[in-house]
């Protein structure tokens, strides 16, 4: 019987910590996601003109 409740309380506890990580997880990605949006608005619209500053190939003499 002391077995069986050890097991359970192993269990509990397992079910507990990953909780608890899934928890740090999400709330990591909601982070980094808000600061991407905010990176993004404070940009201003001209930083997303898929156009390099520089032409891809030189010029030809």
């Amino acid at each position: 019987m002391y077995e069986y409740e050890l097991q359970q309380y192993r269990s509990a506890d397992l079910i507990r910590r990953a909780e608890h990580q899934r928890r740090i997880h999400t709330a990591l990605l909601a982070r980094r996601a808000a600061r991407r949006t905010a990176a993004q608005d404070a940009a201003g619209p001209e930083d997303h003109t898929h156009r390099s500053r520089r032409p891809r190939y030189t010029r030809a003499a």
